[in-house]
C-alpha cells in the first residue's frame, strides 16, 4: 500500500469520526451551543481542555523552534506551560464563579459598561484571529504533505472540516470532538518518539533519553548534538542565552497572555461547579504534560537527525549529493518547505550557520552560503521519514498534526462567533433577538470567521508558533489585565478598565506592526525586525515585538490604576459583586445568569 493511501486512511478517518461525534452532539440551545449546556464531566473537560490549548504551535512548530534555536527557545515551553497553571490558580474558578458564557460577558458585567464590553469583544476577535491564523498555517503545512495537496488546498480543505462539525455541534459538539482528538494526537506524537528515541539512545522514554548516551557515538545526546551544531557555525544547542531581559518578557508574555485566552477560558463556564473547573484545570495540566514533557526530546533528535542525514560522516566531512537525497526530502520539496540552492555549484547540500563569523571556515570548505532551507514547522512532522519509521507512524502523525491544528482553531472559532452573537448583537446591538435568531446568528458568524481565518492562513505574517506568539501578545496586553483587575481589585472602575485595555492593546499592536515591518508610515523607510532597531536595541537588551506584550500588559495595569484613582469608584454593588466572586458564599454551586 502507497504512503498516500495510508495517510488517506489515518486522515479520512479521523475527520469521519470527527463529523460522526457532531452530529451526534448537535447543539440545539444558545447554552448547548455556547457552553456545552453547563454539564461537562470534569475529566472530559480536562481532555478537551488540552486539546483546545495544545494547538498546531504545540504539535508542530514548538518542537521545530526547540530544535532551530535550542535552549534559547525553551521560552515557548516555559511560557505556555507556565501560563496554563497561572489560569489554572488566578482565573478559572473565579470566572466559573461568576456564571456567565464568554469573556466579554465577565468584563461588561463586572465592569458595569456596554463600552467596556464592546472593548473586550473587539481585544478577543484580534487575539483570537490573529491565533487562528497559525492553526490554519499549520493544517495547511500538514495537508500539503500527507495528502500532497497545494498549502492553499489544504487550508480549504482544513476550513470546511471544521465548518461541519463545528458550526453544526457548537461547544457541545467540539467538546466530544476535542477529546477525540487530543487521543490522536497524544498517541501521533508519542509513538514516532519513542521509536527515536529507541533508535538514537536505547531508552524508550524519549524525556528520559533527552539525557541518556547516544548510541552511536557514546556520548551524552546533548553533547553530541552541541558538537555536531558547533562545526557547522551554530551556537551550542544548550547555550545560555546572551538578552536575558528578552527572554524574561518573551515567556512573561506566554504566560500571561495563555492566561488570557478566551477560548481556553470558555471552556471552564461547561462544567456544572466551581470545584469542577478546578478539577477540569488539575486534569487539563496532567493531558498537556504528556506532550510537554515529549517536546524538548522530539526537538533534540529531530535536529540531531536532519544533521546526521545531510553529514552522514559527519559535519567537517562532505555533505550527501543533491541527486542522492532521501525520499523524505524529495517528498517535502514538493511542498515549497525545503528549498535547496548550490551556491557553489558542487551538487552537495551544504547547510551551516551563514553569518561573518564563520564565514572564514566556511571559505576553507569550498561553501558560499548556506543551500538549504528548512521550514520549522515541518520537521515533527517529517521526524519519523527522517528516522525511516514505517509508513503506519507516517499517516498517525499526519492526523495527530491535523488534530491538533484543528482543535484549536474550532475552539478559536466558537470564542470568536459567541463573541459577536451573544456579546455584540445580543448584548448591545438586539438585546431582543430571540434564542433561535441568537443561535442562527453564531452559526452565520462562526461561518464568516472561518472564511476570514482561512484567507489570511494563505497570507501569513509567519510561521505558526510566531503568529500565535503574536496572539499571545495581544492576549496578554489587553485581556489577561482586565480580568485579574475584574477579580482581584474593587477599586478599578469602568473608565480605568476601558482605558487600561485601549492603551495595552494599541501600544501593543502598534510596536508589532512598526517592528515586524507590516506599518508602513508615508515617506520613511520601515523598520527592519533587528535587535538594534529595538526598544533599547542599543543597549543589548531589545525587546522584541513578540515580547512586548508583557510590557503592554505593564501599560495596561498602570493606566487602569491610574484613571480608576482619578475618577469615581465603582457602585457598591460591583464592590459586592468581586467580593462574592472572590469568596462566594454557598458551597461551590455557581450560579447561571
Amino acid at each position: 500500500m502507497s504512503q498516500f493511501a495510508i495517510n488517506l486512511i489515518f486522515v479520512g478517518g479521523s475527520f469521519a469520526l470527527y463529523i460522526a461525534i457532531a452530529i451526534w452532539a448537535r447543539a440545539g440551545s444558545t447554552k448547548e451551543f455556547y457552553v456545552a449546556g453547563g454539564g461537562v464531566n470534569p475529566v472530559v473537560n480536562g481532555m478537551a481542555t488540552a486539546a483546545d490549548w495544545m494547538s498546531a504551535a504545540s504539535f508542530i512548530s514548538m518542537a521545530g523552534l526547540i530544535a532551530a534555536g535550542g535552549y534559547a527557545n525553551s521560552t515557548f515551553l516555559m511560557g505556555w506551560t507556565g501560563g496554563y497553571v497561572l489560569l489554572a490558580m488566578l482565573l478559572a474558578p473565579y470566572l466559573r464563579k461568576f456564571g456567565k458564557f464568554t469573556v466579554p460577558d465577565f468584563i461588561g458585567d463586572r465592569f458595569y459598561s456596554t463600552g467596556a464590553r464592546l472593548v473586550a469583544v473587539a481585544c478577543l476577535i484580534i487575539a483570537s484571529v490573529t491565533y487562528v491564523i497559525g492553526q490554519m498555517t499549520g493544517a495547511g503545512v500538514a495537508f500539503s504533505r500527507f495528502l500532497e495537496v497545494s498549502s492553499d488546498m489544504g487550508l480549504i480543505i482544513a476550513a470546511v472540516i471544521v465548518f461541519l462539525y463545528a458550526v453544526m455541534g457548537g461547544m457541545k459538539g467540539i467538546t466530544y470532538t476535542q477529546v477525540a482528538q487530543y487521543v490522536v494526537l497524544i498517541i501521533a506524537y508519542t509513538i514516532p518518539a519513542v521509536f527515536i528515541s529507541l533508535q538514537l539512545t536505547g531508552n524508550f522514554l524519549p524525556p528520559l533519553g533527552l539525557f541518556a548516551e547516544h548510541t552511536e557515538s557514546g556520548m551524552p545526546l546533548l553533547a553530541k548534538l552541541d558538537e555536531v551544531v558547533r562545526e557547522l557555525g551554530f551556537r551550542d544547542y544548550t547555550a545560555d542565552v546572551d538578552n536575558k531581559l528578552n527572554m524574561v518578557l518573551f515567556t512573561l508574555s506566554l504566560m500571561i497572555g495563555t492566561a488570557g485566552l478566551p477560548h481556553v477560558i470558555i471552556r471552564f463556564f461547561t462544567v456544572p461547579k466551581v470545584a469542577d473547573a478546578r478539577w477540569s484545570a488539575g486534569w487539563a495540566l496532567v493531558f498537556i504534560a504528556l506532550l510537554y514533557l515529549t517536546a524538548p526530546a522530539v526537538a533534540s533528535m529531530a535536529r540531531l537527525n536532519l544533521m546526521n542525514t545531510i553529514y552522514p560522516a559527519g559535519p567537517t566531512a562532505d555533505a550527501i549529493q543533491y541527486a542522492e537525497r532521501p525520499d523524505w526530502m524529495k517528498t517535502w520539496e514538493t511542498t515549497g518547505l525545503i528549498k535547496f540552492d548550490d551556491k557553489n555549484g558542487d551538487g552537495r547540500i551544504q547547510v551551516y550557520n551563514d553569518t561573518p563569523a564563520f564565514a572564514a571556515t566556511a571559505a576553507e570548505r569550498g561553501w558560499n552560503g548556506n543551500e538549504l532551507t528548512v521550514n520549522n514547522d515541518i520537521l515533527v512532522l517529517a521526524n519519523p521519514e527522517i528516522a525511516n519509521l514505517p509508513g503506519w507512524v507516517i499517516g498517525l502523525i499526519a492526523a495527530g498534526g491535523l488534530a491538533a491544528a484543528l482543535s484549536t482553531a474550532a475552539g478559536l472559532l466558537l470564542a470568536i462567533s459567541s463573541a459577536i452573537s451573544h456579546d455584540l448583537i445580543k448584548g448591545s446591538l438586539k438585546p431582543d433577538i430571540s434564542e433561535k435568531g441568537e443561535l442562527m446568528a453564531a452559526r452565520i458568524s462562526m461561518g464568516v470567521a472561518i472564511v476570514v481565518a482561512t484567507w489570511l492562513g494563505m497570507n501569513p505574517p509567519g510561521f505558526a508558533a510566531q503568529t500565535v506568539a503574536l496572539a499571545f501578545g495581544i492576549a496578554a496586553a489587553s485581556i489577561f489585565p482586565a480580568l485579574m483587575m475584574g477579580i482581584f481589585s474593587k477599586r478599578v472602575n469602568n473608565v480605568g478598565a476601558i482605558a487600561g485595555m485601549l492603551a495595552g492593546l494599541i501600544s501593543t499592536c502598534v510596536y508589532i506592526f512598526l517592528y515586524l515591518g507590516w506599518f508602513f508610515i508615508p515617506g520613511t523607510a520601515t523598520f527592519a525586525n533587528t535587535p538594534d532597531n529595538w526598544l533599547f536595541g542599543g543597549t543589548g537588551y531589545g525587546i522584541s515585538p513578540l515580547s512586548f506584550g508583557a510590557v503592554g500588559a505593564m501599560i495596561n495595569f498602570a493606566v487602569a490604576f491610574t484613571v480608576s484613582a482619578l475618577t469615581a469608584p465603582p457602585p457598591a454593588r460591583i464592590q459586592e459583586l468581586v467580593e462574592s466572586v472572590r469568596f462566594p458564599r454557598g458551597a461551590g454551586q455557581a450560579v447561571d445568569h
